[in-house]
């Protein structure tokens, strides 16, 4: 049954879980939410607020004693916690194994190298002078790409090194050094799973890139490849879902090289900034899907209503304080327009504070929009 009776926990409380709780209240679920920010975007709608450190054991030992399924809206959660909750017999979706892997990059790439899923060449480090001395013995070479091992997220952590001074800006931790690749494209394919065995894969989507930021600015769906290419992309995607053995919903990133080959850059175990777009684009959005795998009911169709385009809308690169929205009222009412702002109380350079769903037939006329949309809203500080 759905409901049950069930509690259903969520570490963290972020703007996923405020897209996340906007299904569940529909579903009338019970909901309980952790964070350490009472103000989060999500505090409001849960069923019951707890505010604590995802990271502290003991917190999340307490938190995962008042649910009966646990699951994230973030990786950077405390796994041994959840190691002893799931021996305890609660439900922990997607599972504590498979968080372990994914929070650590180099564990991830370790990952596709033992299960043969094409990924670009890589070396482990454990900082910043084990890097030095492979450069110092031609092991590596400039350019190429840094990233921290742990805690990097929306584009923090990874940085491209192209000399000498770029190393001495880097934090010396754990990282792993990646080899520059020649990108056509940056693709997603998300996948969802459930425990009784059902599996199903969304259409690819297309990923434009801030080149300053190296966060994700614009998505297209669908993504602008041949029929051959997409096929292939959906299939490598759903390969690394059933070799992670995950059971919830789990977004696949990949690079199209100029060679058009495939390679799995990194992967995200719940709701993923790629698919926002689903919730007027799809006929299940990823949000709902991503409640349907952890509690073991029927999976929803994954085709697309629309072509659509989103895009991000971050704070402006001057602003930290309490958030203001200026020209916000121009796009409303636009046809095919639907904006979704994530009530962040404050704002600070490249902070993720919404998005805009463009829905149109024609993809090219979307993202036109999308990018008049981006230069109209600004998100500053009052």
């Amino acid at each position: 049954m759905l409901r049950e009776n069930r509690i259903i926990g969520i570490l963290g409380g972020g703007q996923l879980g405020k897209m996340i709780l906007d299904v569940s209240n529909r579903w009338d679920l019970k909901v309980y939410v952790l964070d350490p920010d009472i103000n989060c975007s999500s505090s409001k709608l849960c069923s019951k607020f707890f505010k604590g450190d995802l990271m502290d054991y003991d917190t999340v030992v307490e938190f995962g004693k008042n649910v009966d399924l646990i699951t994230i809206e973030i990786e950077n959660v405390n796994v041994e916690a959840l190691k002893l909750l799931e021996s305890q017999g609660k439900k922990v979706y997607p599972q504590p194994n498979v968080i372990e892997i994914i929070q650590d990059k180099s564990k991830q790439k370790e990952f596709y190298r033992n299960n043969e899923i094409p990924t670009s060449f890589f070396k482990s480090c454990n900082g910043i002078e084990e890097v030095k001395n492979l450069l110092k013995i031609g092991k590596i070479s400039f350019p190429f790409i840094w990233k921290a091992s742990k805690m990097g997220y929306d584009g923090y952590g990874v940085n491209k090194i192209s000399n000498h001074k770029d190393l001495e800006k880097l934090n010396d931790c754990h990282c792993i050094i990646e080899d520059l690749i020649s990108i056509k494209k940056e693709l997603s394919v998300m996948v969802a799973s459930r425990e009784s065995g059902e599996i199903a894969n969304y259409p690819a989507v297309e990923m434009e890139f801030n080149k300053i930021s190296n966060q994700v600015e614009y998505i297209l769906s669908p993504a602008q490849i041949s029929n051959e290419l997409k096929i292939k992309a959906e299939k490598l995607a759903t390969i690394v879902a059933e070799k992670f053995k995950i059971f919830g919903i789990i977004a696949v990133e990949m690079f199209l090289t100029s060679d058009n080959e495939l390679l799995v850059n990194e992967v995200a175990p719940r709701p993923h900034n790629s698919y926002h777009f689903s919730i007027e684009g799809s006929h299940t959005s990823q949000f709902e899907q991503f409640l349907r795998a952890i509690l073991d009911v029927p999976l929803g169709s994954t085709d697309i209503l629309m072509n659509s385009v989103m895009v991000n809308l971050v704070g402006e690169k001057d602003s930290r304080g309490i958030v203001a929205y200026k020209n916000f009222e121009q796009i409303i009412g636009i046809e095919g327009v639907n904006p979704h702002i994530y009530g962040k109380i404050e704002t600070k350079p490249n902070r993720k504070m919404g998005h805009v769903t463009i829905i149109n037939e024609d993809i090219s006329k979307a993202k036109t929009l999308a990018k008049k949309i981006k230069e109209t809203v600004i998100i500053t500080t009052k």
